[in-house]
């Protein structure tokens, strides 16, 4: 039988203040999308505005403001109407609209659906083949394979659009399908786009090294995955040079024929704008924030500051008149809170990013990734005197122009090992030195794992074979049977 009953405990509890969320909200905002946030606050809070002559408010002036704050959490709402906002504030908002400037976006590229459609729209088709064309379209992933059986194709068609098809209707719009660019569309599996990219080149050509790629791929694939040169050259009769011309006829089709819908679009729309520019000028690293200067000075409104300065002084007369103070409490509070975000954001921006540039200040001058020392979270919180968490925002959502290319932040984060000599070696580096060593090994007799353990400890990077193959697999390297060429 349940007992009821009371039990005391004591329990530690961490809660967030409404201006801690508002400061973490803002630290992963990148530059455009802050200039954004500011010009959507400063339309929507009337008690918030640019500073054009850059002198904020002294802190006298503010504390009269907050000295009539009765320390309510007041909840956000639509407290605003055009009524409540002053004819100068709704002049500057038009103002600030006008000027503001249209951002060119370019047309983007058709999808791989679209691509298809407009194609298969160009021959005759039924209303009932367009539905079976439109479904199968649909299921084909993003890298241009129809990975679904005829059976689940099927089922899914006679229950989710109602059409009772037949095996043979549904092959026959799929090899309709497979006829339209990109080559290798609509294939099953690897193997069948590359043979339908080499049966569409076959056509123009008619070469034998076309045909005899074919018979390698129809008949010995397996062979050609494991690379089995040997068996290759007796199934098909050819010496090794030709055995390589077929490897590297084969090797130049697109394995994601899908991916070329979308790449011309993407090139165009590809603006990476990153956060901090870091450049060497007289032996001197130079630390810019992107976009700082574009980003306005903020101060609380004086007009509603006096407001409020009157209204403790005189005090409310009626209901309406403290209605009408609370909603300007309300707006001047919020606007502290986001002037004081927006400082915290660059501050804390600013001072992670000279931290970085202290503890990486060779890679900098050099940009040699050989030069990268081992650096990880705690590193920098304990320079900076932040929070591992405030750290880890920063890196995964920032980047910086350096005199050698843009690098996320999360590039110079790195462990790393104790060599025999005793000096600490970031992991980046030794991954460096192991992607060295397999670019130069003979590829007719590639490194083993274990041989790769010996190679890096010659060099002073003593690591374990498990160690080796993970590295090896980050670096996205195949193992050495894969690795070798004729």
């Amino acid at each position: 039988m349940n007992k009821i009953g009371q039990e005391q405990r004591l329990e530690q509890t961490t809660n967030l203040s409404a201006s801690q969320i508002q400061a973490i909200k803002m630290l992963e905002l990148t530059g455009l999308e802050l200039e954004g946030r500011i010009e959507q606050e400063l339309e929507e809070n009337p008690a918030l505005e640019e500073n054009p002559e850059g002198e904020r408010l002294g802190e006298d002036e503010e504390a009269k403001g907050q000295e009539g704050l009765d320390g309510q959490d007041w909840e956000l709402g639509e407290y605003a109407s055009e009524d409540d906002i002053p004819a100068y504030k709704l002049q500057e908002i038009q103002e600030r609209q006008s000027r503001r400037e249209e951002i060119p976006f370019a047309a983007s590229a058709p999808s791989l659906d679209e691509l298809l459609m407009e194609q298969l729209s160009m021959t005759r088709l039924s209303e009932r083949e367009r539905e079976l064309a439109r479904y199968i379209i649909g299921n084909i992933n993003a890298d241009g394979y129809l990975d679904r059986s005829i059976e689940q194709l099927q089922d899914d068609l006679l229950f989710k659009v109602g059409l009772d098809t037949s095996e043979a209707e549904l092959e026959t719009m799929i090899a309709r399908i497979k006829t339209l660019d990109p080559a290798g569309v609509g294939a099953k599996d690897l193997r069948e786009c590359l043979i339908l990219q080499l049966e569409r080149k076959g056509e123009g050509e008619g070469d034998s090294e076309t045909h005899l790629a074919l018979e390698l791929l129809r008949h010995h694939y397996e062979d050609f995955v494991n690379k089995r040169f040997d068996q290759l050259r007796e199934a098909l009769g050819v010496d090794a040079e030709q055995l390589a011309a077929l490897y590297s006829l084969i090797s130049r089709l697109n394995p994601k024929p899908g991916n070329i819908a979308s790449d011309e679009g993407e090139d165009r729309l590809a603006h990476y704008i990153p956060d901090f520019i870091v450049g060497e000028r007289d032996g001197e690293l130079q630390l810019t924030l992107v976009g700082e200067r574009e980003i306005p000075l903020l101060r609380l409104s004086p007009m509603y500051v006096e407001m409020i300065e009157q209204e403790r002084q005189e005090g409310s007369r009626n209901k309406g008149a403290r209605e009408a103070m609370s909603f300007l409490r309300h707006k001047i509070d919020r606007a502290r809170w986001f002037i004081d975000a927006v400082a915290q954001r660059q501050h804390t921006l600013r001072t992670t990013m000279q931290a970085i540039m202290v503890h990486q200040r060779e890679f900098f001058l050099s940009g040699e990734v050989l030069d990268l020392r081992p650096m990880i979270l705690k590193d920098i919180a304990q320079a900076t005197g932040l929070d591992i968490s405030t750290i880890s925002r920063v890196s995964n959502s920032k980047s910086v122009q350096t005199d050698f290319g843009v690098y996320p932040l999360k590039f110079f984060f790195n462990e790393g090992i104790t060599s025999e000599g005793g000096d600490e070696v970031s992991t980046r580096r030794i991954k460096e030195a192991l992607r060295r060593i397999i670019e130069t090994e003979d590829k007719a007799s590639p490194y083993s794992d274990a041989q790769l353990v010996e190679v890096l400890a010659r060099e002073g990077y003593p690591l374990a074979r498990r160690t080796v193959a993970k590295y090896r697999e980050q670096l996205r390297l195949p193992v050495a049977r894969l690795r070798k060429q004729l």
